[in-house]
């Protein structure tokens, strides 16, 4: 056997390429798109058919359907998709993935794309240089797109032919040929090997070279695609890994789907498989089983010639033998990307009806233990594979908005506390809550923050990078509001440790500081929610800081009077004094967090 270490590399190295191109192509894109595509995602009805509309739309712009099923996954954690509307935008990103099939079988194979390799990627250098953020997107895209090609076209060339390697073909003929046993084997290692590469568009690539080299037959290179389809389920379910139980029974349903649609279309594998080849012999560019039918009968070395372009073409009958070639190993690729597609478009038009179902299932399978269980065991970003550095923005701006709300939430355990007797079973229990959420508070910024350096340490465009700037200032001040909310409850406990009473004065003034406060921090939470961002939510802020600082220095020379005056212990003033002194920090973190709220929609038109 003559396949050496080197050649073996150079495969993979093939492989790599054609990957980064492919990464390269989706990134530019979706820089392109920019708020436009992630509106698209964030803003979804409950409408199963225009969500499916939507996954196909996404999927086929930014050329893969992990991105697409990742962000997903992450919008039913953040509460943004419901399981049901998540199952629908799945499905349709099954259908626009088939786009990529497309492209591949149609430039890859049609056109001798590696002639215009080089030139693009000189038309992409002008891009670059630019000074425009938007055509350097565009810049990545046509580079992508030539990485893409030249490393399918170098992998045409690193599959080693039948001359040099008969071993391997000898090895592929005995497990080709165990009728549909084979089917399943292939259906295996196209799972498998869509799971290292997490990239069914490589899968499919492989599948398309194997079968155009007459190494397999279409049935088994339809088989590989099946896998692949399963395979391409590990992103999101990596993705979920870390999140919380709504994200888990997404990827989930992703699984499902992709895996019982493989398996009624395995129950009629075979006249499923002949159908499409009797479209493409029908309405197509011929029979895609000719190929396996002429490799089979002819002279191996004709074969091998006519793969690796070296057949001396100044002969007319070798010119018309590539020409005839040449369009059988269309006849290939074209059925290939028709048996996807047919194969995800029927599936997903029985599969819409059983949205609902598949609710139901998922929800069977993976079961709450408790409520509470379902709200401390949240992990908003998911630590899995994430495809997309700007679509991942949108994660933590969802983040953000959910950090918002539970800071509210705990400054509304903190007041509760305040109506409660000290000694009672409700204070205590108010206190385990707070103290809970302190420490979610503090896992909530470093998860954000660990992801946020995660994306600074890949490619972003500069309206990318000032947003994540801004992101971290966000985190920042509001895990400062949820430590003052922390103090606060712990000057509550001060005061039961003192045994001090506060005068019917002092309950009063706290509660209308409490109030003031509340409104600071539902006025913060509001704006978070908002798509976009006016000067008069910033103004709106300053007033309500003006009206808590004012309060805050009234209250301070009315306590010095009173501790003179005897009305209140000394202690009791230092207790009430640093409750007034809190609120008014929180009000000074949420002032911060809206002017980084500020230059990150700034950052973003």
């Amino acid at each position: 056997m003559n396949y050496s270490i080197l050649d073996f590399l150079t495969l993979l190295g093939s492989v790599a390429l054609f990957l980064y191109g492919m990464k390269l192509m989706s990134e530019g894109l979706q820089k392109v798109a920019g708020d436009r595509l992630r509106n698209i995602l964030a803003v979804m009805t409950n409408n199963r058919f225009m969500g499916t509309l939507t996954g196909i739309f996404v999927t086929a712009l930014v050329q893969s359907s992990s991105a697409t099923t990742v962000m997903v996954v992450s919008f039913v954690n953040a509460g943004l998709l419901t399981l049901a509307q998540s199952m629908a935008v799945i499905m349709g990103a099954n259908v626009g993935t088939t786009v990529t099939a497309w492209v591949i079988a149609l430039f890859g194979f049609k056109v001798n794309i590696s002639l215009f390799v080089l030139p693009i990627v000189a038309i992409s250098l002008p891009f670059f240089t630019s000074g425009s953020v938007k055509r350097n997107s565009w810049g990545e895209f046509l580079l992508g797109f030539a990485f893409l090609f030249l490393g399918l076209d170098y992998l045409k060339g690193a599959v080693p032919d039948l001359k040099s390697s008969p071993e391997i073909f000898a090895v592929l003929t005995e497990y080709t040929s165990m009728g549909y046993a084979s089917i399943l084997i292939f259906m295996g290692i196209g799972a498998v090997l869509t799971m290292i590469v997490q990239a069914s568009s490589a899968t499919l690539a492989i599948a398309l070279i194997m079968c155009s080299k007459g190494w397999i037959t279409f049935d088994i290179a339809a088989a590989m695609i099946l896998g692949g389809n399963i395979g391409t389920c590990i992103t999101p379910i990596l993705a979920s890994v870390s999140g919380n139980l709504s994200a888990k029974r997404a990827a989930m349903g992703h699984f499902l789907f992709n895996f019982l649609g493989t398996i009624w279309v395995m129950v009629i594998y075979y006249p499923f498989t002949k159908f499409i080849i009797w479209l493409s012999a029908e309405y197509g560019p011929g029979s895609p089983v000719a190929l396996f039918d002429f490799v089979s009968t002819a002279d191996p070395q004709i074969v091998n010639q006519l793969n690796d372009n070296t057949l001396d073409m100044s002969n007319v009958k070798n010119s018309n033998l590539k020409l005839e070639f040449e369009n059988m190993q269309f006849a290939v690729s074209y059925a290939l990307s028709m048996f996807h597609t047919v194969f995800n478009v029927v599936n997903l038009l029985v599969m819409i009806w059983l949205t609902n179902a598949y609710v139901y299932l998922v929800t069977k399978l993976l079961k709450a233990k408790s409520n509470e269980d379902e709200e401390f065991s949240l992990r908003y970003i998911s630590s899995g594979v994430i495809d997309s550095s700007e679509m991942g923005l949108l994660q933590v701006s969802l983040e953000t908005k959910l950090f918002g709300q539970k800071t509210y939430k705990m400054f509304n355990y903190t007041r509760d506390m305040f109506k409660e007797k000290e000694n009672s079973e409700n204070f205590r229990n108010l206190m385990d809550k707070v103290d809970k959420y302190e420490k979610l508070s503090d896992e909530i910024e470093i998860e954000i923050g660990n992801y946020l350096n995660h994306l600074n340490n890949s490619s972003l465009s500069l309206r990318g990078e000032r947003s994540v700037r801004s992101l971290y200032k966000i985190v920042d001040e509001m895990e400062s509001i949820g430590d003052s909310c922390f103090n606060l409850a712990k000057h509550l406990m001060r005061k039961n440790e003192f045994a001090t009473n506060f005068t019917t004065e002092i309950t009063a003034n706290i509660e209308k500081m409490l109030d003031k406060t509340d409104q600071a921090l539902a006025h913060m939470v509001l704006v978070l929610s908002k798509n976009g961002f006016t000067e008069t939510d910033l103004n709106n802020a300053y007033n309500k800081e003006d009206e808590i600082n004012n309060f805050r220095n009234q209250l301070r020379n009315n306590n010095i009077e009173d501790v003179n005056k005897e009305i209140y212990s000394y202690t009791t003033g230092i207790i009430y004094m640093d409750v007034i002194s809190e609120c008014e920090r929180i009000g000074d973190y949420v002032i911060n967090v809206l002017e980084a709220v500020k230059e990150k929609r700034s950052a973003e038109h």
